[in-house]
């Protein structure tokens, strides 16, 4: 399922389809200069169109919409801890400045953790993560994460770690099966809000009792039509398509 799950996010990233028309307009030069001419163009067209940014907004908003952010003032006293999904700190080779942290652009995953910790200290962290990398590296992503924390102030003994899940699927099922976690008390479940879809089906169908408390929403509420970045456009579209696919995937195989 990890092969399977690091194809899928080839798959879902709009610069390969672009490779794929250009290289194809390569090959067929020769022996049909008309279809390779359409085939780059279609190339360089799908490539300017990737900047537009309203459309994969649209999408991200989508699904950041299914689940509305918890108000600071809401009370959780009655929560046993709050899990924390991994992709939020970057792979292990950059974490080279001993004393620092590298967060990723989904750091609001462990960031937002700490006001809510301030705010709710009874709540336990369990953080979910292993190495998400195709080769793994020794330091994984868990361990990252209680180095980051323990930068904070967050005590040892509020950390529930886990470091052998690869997958949204796995971090759910291997969670639950850490000793002292009860997945039938109600947990509030964190990471990005365009990821929450996913996760909250997932959590719930390993039979999670969990409440969505999403961070790192990226549409906003509405997107200027006049907005255009390619690196920006690039991205969201690869956030977008990997997260309806991989829903849809995750249904299809009775994991959500």
């Amino acid at each position: 399922m990890f092969i399977a799950a690091k194809f899928l996010a080839f798959l879902t990233q709009p610069l390969a389809w672009v490779a794929v028309l250009m290289t194809a307009a390569v090959l067929v030069v020769r022996i049909r200069p008309g279809w390779a001419q359409m085939l780059g163009g279609s190339a360089v067209l799908l490539l300017a169109l990737l900047g537009w940014e309203p459309v994969p907004d649209a999408l991200l908003r989508h699904l950041e919409s299914r689940y509305p952010p918890i108000a600071a003032q809401a009370n959780l006293t009655s929560y046993a801890g709050v899990v924390v999904l991994g992709g939020g700190l970057e792979p292990a080779y950059a974490w080279s400045a001993p004393d620092q942290s590298a967060l990723g652009d989904a750091a609001e995953r462990v960031t937002e953790v700490l006001p809510l910790l301030k705010r709710q200290p009874q709540l336990r962290v369990l953080f979910t993560g292993g190495e998400g990398e195709l080769f793994a590296n020794d330091l994984t992503e868990a361990e990252r994460a209680k180095r980051f924390f323990a930068a904070h102030g967050v005590s040892a003994s509020t950390l529930i770690l886990e470091s052998a899940s690869r997958t949204t699927f796995e971090n759910a099922v291997l969670s639950k099966a850490l000793p002292g976690v009860d997945a039938k008390q109600p947990w509030l479940l964190v990471t990005s809000a365009w990821h929450m879809p996913r996760s909250m089906a997932a959590f719930e169908r390993a039979g999670w009792n969990v409440t969505a408390y999403p961070v790192d929403f990226r549409a906003g509420q509405s997107t200027p039509w006049t907005q255009y970045s390619m690196d920006g456009g690039v991205k969201k579209w690869r956030i977008a398509l990997h997260e309806v696919i991989g829903l849809w995937v995750y249904r299809l195989t009775g994991r959500a």
